[in-house]
């Protein structure tokens, strides 16, 4: 596998959602409802991300992960609602590459964007992923004791917040 990093392109975009649908009902399942996971369609959820780009891409950066034509995943940051704290919006890999380094890739890519937006990054956690948990806590990030609750597919479910100093751009994930 030779996973290559860019810019999303527009036409790009309902691949991303397919993705992201794919990527949330495998991540989440045992966390979130069958019912909840099988919320809305891999093309609402592309009609959400064009609609999401056509307003966000000229403060938000969004890169796709490709293995050849076939798109592995994705990360999406871009500035916080706290002044001068930048945001890791998502990062998903499809479930046929979770494990892969995919995710890996895109974090590592996607710290320098986010060292250009401030010195403090965030991200929010579905605080029952312990998976996800785990890759975020290898990245260099800590849970900083702040949660709340978002619904996804219509069911509440609880996050926590977690952070890390992200100056100096691309710092190294540990093993």
């Amino acid at each position: 596998m030779s996973v290559h990093l860019r810019p999303v392109a527009d036409d790009d975009l309902r691949a991303v959602g397919a993705l992201h649908y794919r990527s949330r009902a495998a991540a989440y399942a045992g966390i979130l409802s069958p019912e909840a996971l099988s919320a809305g369609s891999p093309e609402a959820m592309g009609e959400w991300w064009a609609e999401r780009w056509k307003w966000e891409r000229d403060t938000h950066r969004l890169t796709v992960a490709t293995d050849g034509a076939t798109l592995a995943g994705f990360s999406y940051v871009g500035p916080s609602e706290e002044d001068g704290v930048a945001e890791l919006y998502a990062i998903h890999a499809d479930p046929a590459y979770v494990g892969a380094g995919v995710g890996r890739a895109l974090m590592l890519d996607a710290l320098p964007a986010l060292a250009r937006l401030g010195d403090r990054a965030v991200l929010w956690v579905l605080t029952a992923n312990t998976r996800a948990r785990r890759f975020y806590e290898r990245g260099g990030w800590a849970a900083d004791g702040t949660t709340r609750n978002e619904a996804i597919g219509g069911e509440p479910v609880a996050q926590l917040r977690y952070g890390r100093a992200v100056e100096g751009g691309r710092e190294r994930m540990t093993e």
